[in-house]
């Protein structure tokens, strides 16, 4: 392994300078704000979770964990998402009070990367978790609440495509047979490989309605007249069901006035294995990979003792931040510069500032080599100095 240079950071972990800083605390106060206003409670969970708990438990395959041992030999993870932990403290806490629980989280998660390429091994998710409401109006409320936080943090284009996990398993099923090859022939839809599946799905040895089933499946994406053709593909059973579920929340989202930004997606799956129900993923202008995802997963918190429905989803901060139409300005402040002879009264005037609410930069002009060029930073300036200080006229 070749020395690493001072100024190298591990694969995926990233610096976040000031400006960029500034607007993503503007971004995470408005999705904050707008979350509470629906009754959603903010929720703390340790970065580092036991591996044999949150870490199996987790839908985050085992290669992407960061792990480490404790000085008892435990083996810890890094939390690399949210969902779990949270599930993790519902189970053993919270569903003693009154139930369903709305439960909300703004923090960092943890997943290695092999080589950076572009993706964050580090990185912020706002989200909120519904946990104990199996309803229908469950999972249209989150995806409601979805539209307003993004619309509230400045996001201005973007689009929700809407899927359903137990129609994917119920079709594949009924066609393939066995839990093999549905989940073979599911890996190209999670890889997003339509190619792929075409060709795998011309290869298998089934009658030429059942390829033209399975087939015609990864076209039902679009308006909401796409669901009558899903409807058409599947038999009697959950698969119907499923399509009927789509249909009343699409429903529920006209009546919150929200349906414009909707889409189905039949052929949606989701990264996260531990989805039962509805699934969704968020797209916005100007990025190339979803900027979150949610859906509803009913049996994660029977893995902690205690089993509840629950619904839910997550917001990646940094793609938010790429889709933003600008960043915002870095905020100047009133800079007070002083010489030496006359600090007390600088100190002073900035404390007197300072409690009325204003934001104040004391500097020594000892320590500034081009007054000009620093008082340029500044929203406005004093000077405590004296005629002569540092043998500098001001």
């Amino acid at each position: 392994m070749s020395k690493l240079l001072m100024f190298e950071k591990p694969a995926g972990m990233r610096d976040t300078l000031p400006h960029i800083y500034e607007t993503k605390r503007k971004l995470k106060e408005a999705a904050e704000k707008e979350m509470r206003s629906w009754g959603y409670r903010f929720i703390e969970t340790p970065a580092l979770e036991y591996y044999e708990t949150v870490g199996e438990a987790s839908a985050i395959l085992d290669r992407q964990l960061f792990k480490l041992l404790d000085q008892q030999g435990n083996t810890l993870v890094l939390r690399p998402d949210m969902t779990t932990p949270i599930a993790r403290v519902a189970a053993s806490k919270l569903l003693k009070e009154r139930v369903p629980l709305r439960l909300a989280y703004s923090t960092n998660v943890y997943r290695a990367q092999q080589r950076e390429g572009g993706r964050a091994a580090e990185f912020e998710q706002i989200g909120v978790e519904m946990i104990g409401d199996q309803t229908i109006s469950a999972d249209a409320e989150l995806v409601a609440l979805l539209v307003s936080v993004l619309k509230k943090a400045g996001i201005e284009r973007f689009q929700i495509s809407l899927g359903h996990i137990r129609f994917i398993d119920e079709l594949f099923t009924q066609i393939l047979g066995t839990e093999e090859r549905t989940e073979y022939l599911r890996r190209f839809l999670y890889e997003k490989n339509y190619v792929g599946y075409r060709e795998h799905v011309k290869s298998l040895p089934l009658s030429s309605i059942d390829q033209q089933r399975l087939l015609r499946f990864l076209e039902l994406s679009g308006a909401p007249e796409c669901l009558e053709e899903a409807a058409d593909l599947i038999e009697d059973g959950a698969g119907s069901e499923a399509v009927e579920e789509l249909r009343s929340v699409y429903g529920r989202l006209q009546e919150y006035g929200v349906a414009d930004y909707i889409q189905f997606d039949l052929p949606l799956v989701s990264h996260m294995s531990y989805y039962t129900g509805l699934v969704f993923e968020v797209y916005v202008d100007g990025a190339g990979t979803p900027a979150g995802n949610g859906g509803r997963y009913d049996h994660l918190l029977e893995k902690f003792g205690r089993p509840a429905s629950a619904t839910g989803f997550g917001l990646r901060v940094d793609v938010l931040l790429g889709a933003l139409e600008q960043l915002a300005e870095e905020e100047k402040v009133h800079c007070i510069l002083f010489s030496s002879d006359r600090r007390l009264e600088a100190i002073q005037e900035a404390n007197k500032r300072r409690e009325a609410g204003e934001a104040v930069l004391l500097q020594d002009v000892a320590g500034v080599e081009d007054v000009d060029r620093f008082t340029e930073t500044c929203k406005s300036v004093s000077f405590f100095v004296g005629k002569a200080a540092g043998g500098r006229e001001f």
